[in-house]
């Protein structure tokens, strides 16, 4: 039996996260290196610290079981209601989940607990703008850029409160986000929203895009996403919609660009 066969046949034997609108059954990970099980052993031995069950929460994240990372951070915040973190955690995998009005209700009140977290403005944005919000997310992605701490955080607030604003019908204001993009930004992780704002910006081509994409599903999900929306704000939506559909027909379904494709797919199929 092959390697890929066999992550099938364990990804498949659990209960799906969820079916998407279009009917695709979406799976979690198989956990091949036990993440999970080291974390549920270091739960049961201290059941009630807060940041063990973080932990445990992120490994369940880490391969794709959100329902139960949902339920790990609910009894964290039974522990210690007071903790910001704690509703972000569970805010982004509601996000994950699509189950977008928790997320906002969470983001919200972590927001309210700590208005300081750029993770936590960051996802309320993204919450905002998955339900259509687009106002809404563009002034919590303001938030979000006012309390940047890196290069990285900067690009990826600035990639989506451009896209947020051009959804609003401010791509003008969309301009201005991007003069103080540059290829000598010391960024390190967020490498693909880079390459989205300078591409915005006419830095890069549709053809250079196009070549970031075929990297993977993860890449084809978050480059694409960012073709598709200029796209749309320049008045093309077949052509949006044609890469909507690209990017759904790929395995990273977690992935914001896949999530966002699948909305807006709902709001014009």
């Amino acid at each position: 039996m092959t390697g890929a066969l066999l992550g099938f046949l364990l990804a498949v034997s659990q209960d799906p996260e969820f079916v998407s609108p279009s009917g695709r059954t979406f799976y979690p990970r198989p956990d091949t290196a036990g993440v999970v099980a080291k974390a549920e052993s270091a739960v049961a031995r201290a059941p009630r610290d807060v940041d063990t069950l973080i932990a445990l929460g992120r490994a369940q994240a880490s391969v794709w079981r959100y329902r139960d990372a949902v339920a790990t951070y609910t009894r964290a915040i039974g522990l210690a209601p007071e903790r910001a973190v704690l509703y972000r955690h569970r805010g982004h995998r509601y996000i994950s989940l699509r189950e977008l009005a928790q997320a906002v209700s969470d983001m919200e009140h972590a927001a309210a607990l700590d208005s300081t977290s750029f993770d936590i403005w960051y996802h309320l944005g993204l919450a905002y703008y998955l339900m259509g919000r687009f106002d809404d997310a563009a002034a919590a992605y303001g938030r979000t850029l006012g309390v940047a701490r890196s290069a990285d955080d900067t690009v990826a607030a600035s990639d989506w409160l451009w896209m947020a604003l051009g959804r609003a019908g401010r791509a003008a204001t969309g301009a201005d986000v991007l003069v103080p993009i540059a290829d000598s930004m010391a960024v390190r992780e967020n490498l693909a929203y880079q390459q989205r704002l300078l591409f915005y910006k006419g830095r890069r081509s549709e053809a250079q895009l196009r070549a970031l994409m075929s990297a993977g599903d993860l890449e084809r999900a978050t480059v694409g996403y960012g073709l598709a929306t200029w796209r749309l704000v320049r008045g093309d939506t077949a052509a949006a919609r044609s890469l909507w559909r690209e990017i759904v027909a790929g395995t990273y379904w977690p992935a914001f660009g896949f999530i966002a494709a699948e909305a807006d797919l709902r709001r014009m199929p």
